[in-house]
This record gives structure tokens, C-alpha cells and sequence, in this order.
């Protein structure tokens, strides 16, 4: 019964992967466009190289949150596909690239966190200096 019932519904859980890709596809583009955007208004205001260091790292970070978001998208997808089509191979394809997608998800999520900190710590400290001044 489970296994009829799966192949019944193989051909939805195809289209669904199909549109998972396509949203990965999307949500990276997306993430791309909006950090280019960002890049170039940042650039066009002219900060000081402090403030345009601040915000290129703010855009490397909210980059980085859309290329784990499409990451994530992408092992859900191949997930689905490796129950619909279950083999040997496929398994171990699965394996390796979830292994190597969750790799790159720890380090570029490490790598965001590390940025939201030291805008953090930066933050505390020029309020910290501006506060000394003023008193």
C-alpha cells in the first residue's frame, strides 16, 4: 500500500522538486540582485571607509542568509527526490552533497554570526567613545 501510494504521487513530488530548484534559483537571484543594490547605493552615498567597511560587511551577511536559505532549499529538494527515486547511487550522491551543502551552511552561517558581532562590538564601542565625549 505504501509503496503504491508513493507511486502514485511520484509524479507530484517530481514537480514539486522542479519547483523547489526553481525557488533556490530564485531566492539566490533574488539575494544577489538586492546585495548589488545595496552595493551600489552604498557606494554612490560616499561614507567614509569605516561606514562603507560596516556596510559591505552588512551586505556580505545578508548575502550570505539568502545563500543558506537557497542551500537549505535545495537539500530539502534533493530529499524529496531521494524518497520518490530511491537507489543505491542516488543515496550516496545524497549523502555526499548534503554533507557538502551542510559544510558550507556551518561556515558561511559561522561566518555571519562572526560579522554580526564584530558590527556589534564596533557599534558599542563608538557609542562607548561617544558617551565619554559628551560626559
Amino acid at each position: 500500500m505504501k509503496h503504491t501510494l508513493i507511486n502514485l504521487l511520484a509524479p507530484y513530488f517530481e514537480i514539486l522538486v522542479i519547483i523547489l530548484d526553481l525557488l533556490c534559483v530564485f531566492v539566490l537571484l533574488w539575494g544577489i540582485v538586492v546585495a548589488i543594490k545595496d552595493f551600489f547605493l552604498s557606494e554612490r552615498k560616499r561614507p567614509s571607509r569605516k561606514n562603507a567597511v560596516k556596510e559591505i560587511t552588512s551586505i556580505r551577511s545578508f548575502l550570505g542568509s539568502y545563500i543558506l536559505l537557497s542551500l537549505e532549499i535545495l537539500i530539502a529538494a534533493d530529499i524529496i527526490d531521494s524518497i520518490v527515486n530511491p537507489s543505491l547511487q542516488d543515496l550516496v550522491i545524497l549523502g555526499f552533497i548534503v554533507i557538502i551543502r551542510t559544510i558550507l551552511s556551518y561556515f558561511l552561517h559561522k561566518e555571519i554570526e562572526d560579522t554580526q558581532r564584530e558590527q556589534l562590538a564596533q557599534e558599542s564601542l563608538i557609542k562607548n567613545k561617544e558617551e565619554t565625549r559628551n560626559a
